[in-house]
């Protein structure tokens, strides 16, 4: 049996606000991966300064911490082979119009500052971000 590797996916608040935790639920648990941990609440600030701390620096760093407080968003821990990789792709590129068809954000985002979905992009990170979002 392949390992069970957990990695972190948060569906965003614009992606709660419009319908779609079912949608992206859906489609990782159809791939055939599991939700170890799941919950739904708003950010604080100091939780999403921590979570997007590498883009500190950056000039949009104000922008990304007040959408991602801006409203609920549904945190999940998925396992499964290969989970990071795998759930990268099911997610597609972070800018939609570069996502691949099929994908989540080439199916229903338009706009790379609300692209319904986020995920860890190695085992570092998933590891964590599972700690800071879970304990």
């Amino acid at each position: 049996m392949a390992e069970q590797v957990r990695t972190f996916v948060m569906v965003k608040p614009d992606g709660v606000r419009r319908g779609l935790v079912g949608e992206v639920i859906g489609r990782i648990e159809a791939k055939g991966y599991s939700l170890a941990e799941i919950k739904l609440f708003t950010i604080d600030r100091g939780l999403a300064e921590e979570h997007y701390g590498e883009h500190a620096e950056k000039p949009f760093f104000g922008e990304l911490v007040d959408f991602i407080t801006s409203g609920p968003v549904v945190a999940m821990v998925v396992q499964g082979p290969d989970s990071v990789v795998s759930m990268r792709k099911i997610m597609g590129a972070t800018n939609p119009i570069e996502a691949e068809p099929g994908s989540i954000r080439g199916d229903l985002a338009t706009v790379i500052t609300e692209n319904i979905v986020h995920g860890s992009d190695s085992e570092e990170s998933a590891a964590r971000e599972i700690k800071l979002f879970f304990g």
